[in-house]
């Protein structure tokens, strides 16, 4: 099978977590695309949805699916969402879409986190991908050499800006060792809205797509 086709084998499986007649939360991203896709035929069943970004809110609504906003949601049963590296440990780092913030708030809402990736995603330690994090403007110099400290490579992401209105800045040659201490230890840097190091909440439940199938990995 080819990577979409493993993309869409995953997000199908992910069907089987969302609770009925209740809220799901919905991530961003390639992968979570093709779970709204999936989510659709059972749009029926479900009482709506709360998205991580505009992008993912606006394919909920055009498969006629509700989505709702979070502060309107009491509780919310499962997140599913994606990530561009994932580990035995259920850490990932996700942003690579520019969502992370709002991505970070709904699963630390969420009830279960539902990671869905296809089996390249799966390394053993994190930090090939580059580490992306949410920027003010204004701070966008003071967190590049805070970053420059800790031994990273930052670099703008060029003509981008989040859903909240804010830069990102891409970390390469991070080796993360210890992701909830450092996703901690950036939480601190002024002006640094979110990073995108996902330990502190990791996923609950990982669902993996390779040619064999669909593993399902917990803790």
């Amino acid at each position: 099978m080819n990577q979409d086709q493993l993309k869409k084998l995953v997000a199908d499986a992910a069907l089987k977590h969302v609770v009925e007649d209740r809220v799901v939360g919905v991530g961003s991203g390639s992968t979570v695309n093709l779970f709204i896709d999936a989510l659709a035929s059972i749009k029926g069943r479900i009482e709506g949805a709360v998205a991580a970004s505009g992008a993912s809110a606006e394919r909920l609504r055009k498969h006629g699916i509700r989505v709702f906003d979070l502060n309107s949601v009491d509780e919310l049963p499962v997140y599913v969402d994606g990530a561009d590296e994932v580990t035995e440990h259920l850490h990932m780092i996700k942003g690579g879409g520019g969502a992370l913030t709002r991505e970070k708030i709904v699963a630390a809402v969420a009830r279960k986190f539902v990671c869905i990736c296809d089996a390249s995603k799966l390394v053993p330690v994190l930090g090939r991908f580059p580490l992306p994090l949410e920027v003010i403007p204004m701070a966008r110099s003071h967190v590049g050499r805070e970053m420059l400290k800790r031994g990273a490579q930052p670099v703008l992401r060029e003509n981008f800006k989040t859903d909240n209105g804010n830069l990102i800045i891409d970390c390469h040659g991070l080796t993360l060792l210890d992701p909830p201490r450092l996703e901690a230890e950036l939480n601190n840097i002024a002006g640094l809205v979110a990073n995108g190091i996902f330990a502190r909440r990791p996923a609950d439940v990982l669902l993996l797509a390779a040619d064999s199938g669909v593993r399902t990995v917990t803790l």
